[in-house]
């Protein structure tokens, strides 16, 4: 197995990866930094750029970037950068902020290394081959590696990249297959649904000629066969389960069913043809009638189904459309209480979600256009890549939560559908304003789940009054609160005046005599704002006590920082 380009590692192979990395280094695709401490952000992106380009150019999947080794004698000395997991996930993020169509590390491992003393830390940062086709930037301008220095992508390069020609897996033909290989139920719906689409284009006249035509002639028309051959896209929206074995991975669906603590208590597997595994998978989903309040001033609560049919359906086949059969992993849809959580193969080709919810939105390609057309015309997913955007709109209209998209795993794309509401705050705040901008939606819809958001998305939130507090801990603005009846909770985020907490802590000490800060941090601690973290909240209760202490209210009874202990001023 050649670990310098397995995507598949466990951590033995990768101490094993990183000892053949330090002695058979190729130049352009790995690279060696001290980085002791620190490294600067914008050296590291050009580094990404380079490195992604390097890669696509030699035709391998990823190339390398490790701190904490020599770049001459390749020595480990270790690095303290970042040290810590939340601190190299935020490098991982801050990466695809500028880089094309969002690219960023496949991985981050973290190695010591058992044959070096004193066990020390190297991160490697496992870089992913530019997209075929397309350079990888970073902040508009495209890197390569010249030996082991950084300098701009050549034209020649550039050309050689874009010439890349994608080759498109669901056009292939499968050897020994046949119009025989059809399953009749299948055909029979994919014909009607292609009817439909056609008259939906107010074109009756060719909906006519495709009705009579064979199937074969049909599938010819449609380009799912070629050469008396089928096409994969042929065989995975129509072939016969029998004939899976065709395939060298059979394509499948998997619904698991967990309980309350994520233990699987059900499960069953879907084969193809798709076009109708998506329904017979959709069954087996419990689409409990769930009730909530829309708002303070209703009387009664809403009645409604926990998930919408469509929405389910929708993104279920995207993962159908947009999965990269040649990683040979099924398509899984997870049913928990509460949610679920439907995920498929291959990177999200745009980058990321807030993109695709603009309305002029134009993928930079499709991973599989001939499947991807075939599932339009038989109405298994919506047209101009609307899909999303309008499954958005949907639960937007249902006051519920938006579908959150995990693209931590560069090759896998996870989509969360939730049943329940989570903040009624939020599901008050579209209540009242059934109009609001799809982006704004999407921006608070962040803000409730205690998502980061830009700074610049805050300041624009904030001077709608619809967002207060500081950067991260946001919550609803007090104007909206009042709007909304929501009062108590403004106040329990925004939390009680100064003089209120100190008034507090003078009542301790008259009770008590004297006291230490983690005391009145005890005290304090359930009436201060929830939106600050412990280590602010224990900032604010110093702040308040060095307040008192200019006042001349209270003292400390010792210069012993240890022992002392604040008490009322005698004067």
């Amino acid at each position: 197995m050649d670990l310098l380009y397995d995507n598949n590692l466990d951590e033995k192979e990768i101490e094993e990866t990183l000892q053949q990395l330090l002695t058979s280094v190729e130049n352009e695709v790995v690279e060696f930094k001290e980085a002791s401490n620190q490294f600067d952000s914008d050296k590291l992106g050009r580094y990404v750029s380079a490195i992604s380009n390097e890669a696509s150019l030699r035709n391998k999947q990823y190339g390398w970037l490790i701190f904490g080794v020599k770049d001459k004698d390749h020595e480990i000395i270790g690095t303290k950068y970042k040290d810590s997991p939340r601190a190299l996930e935020k490098v991982k993020l801050d990466v695809a902020k500028d880089t094309t169509a969002g690219l960023t590390f496949m991985n981050i491992f973290v190695v010591r290394p058992h044959t070096v003393n004193g066990r020390k830390r190297v991160v490697m940062f496992q870089i992913p081959a530019a997209a075929i086709g397309i350079p990888t930037g970073w902040r508009n301008r495209y890197y390569a590696r010249n030996g082991e220095s950084l300098a701009d992508l050549s034209q020649e390069k550039i050309d050689r990249i874009r010439g890349q020609q994608k080759i498109d897996w669901s056009k292939l033909t499968i050897k020994g297959s046949s119009v025989r290989n059809i399953d009749p139920e299948a055909m029979k719906l994919a014909r009607k649904n292609y009817e439909k689409y056609l008259r939906s284009l107010s074109n009756p006249d060719a909906a006519d000629e495709y009705a009579r035509l064979s199937n074969e002639a049909f599938l010819k028309k449609t380009h799912l066969i070629r050469d008396g051959q089928l096409t994969n896209a042929a065989m995975v929206l129509l072939g016969r389960e029998e004939d899976s074995d065709l395939f060298e991975q059979p394509p499948a669906i998997m619904w698991r069913m967990h309980d309350s603590k994520g233990n699987i208590v059900d499960h069953r597997i879907f084969n193809i043809p798709f076009i109708l595994a998506v329904d017979r998978a959709y069954s087996k989903i419990r689409n409990l009638t769930y009730r909530y309040m829309p708002s303070q001033i209703s009387l009664f609560p809403t009645e409604t189904q926990q998930y919408d049919s469509w929405t389910l359906r929708e993104l279920l086949n995207n993962c159908i459309a947009h999965q990269d059969y040649k990683m040979g992993r099924r398509i899984y849809l997870d049913e928990f209480e509460d949610h679920i959580l439907i995920s498929n193969a291959g990177q999200f080709l745009p980058g990321n979600i807030k993109s695709v919810l603009e309305p002029a939105y134009a993928p930079p390609y499709y991973r599989n256009p001939l499947l991807d057309q075939a599932m339009v015309w038989f109405q298994m997913i919506d047209t101009a890549s609307s899909g999303i955007r309008k499954v958005y709109s949907i639960m937007r209209k249902r006051l519920f939560p938006l579908p959150d998209y995990d693209l931590s795993d560069f090759n896998i794309v996870k989509v969360t559908v939730y049943g329940k509401i989570l903040n009624e705050n939020y599901t008050n705040l579209l209540f009242q304003n059934p109009d609001m901008d799809l982006e704004l939606v999407y921006l608070l819809d962040q803000v409730q789940k205690g998502e980061h958001i830009d700074r610049s998305d805050a300041t624009r939130l904030r001077k709608l009054n619809l967002i207060e507090g500081r950067m991260p801990n946001l919550y609803i603005s007090a104007t909206v609160a009042e709007n909304l009846g929501q009062k108590a909770q403004y106040i329990k985020n925004k939390g009680f005046n100064d003089q209120y907490y100190k008034s507090l802590i003078i009542n301790y000490l008259k009770k008590w005599g004297k006291g230490k800060k983690k005391d009145f941090i005890d005290l304090l601690s359930d009436k201060l704002p929830d939106g600050l973290s412990p280590d602010q909240k224990a900032n604010k209760v110093r702040n308040l006590l060095q307040s008192l202490k200019r006042e001349g209210v209270i003292t400390l009874d010792s210069t012993n920082q240890q022992k002392s202990n604040w008490t009322l001023s005698r004067s």
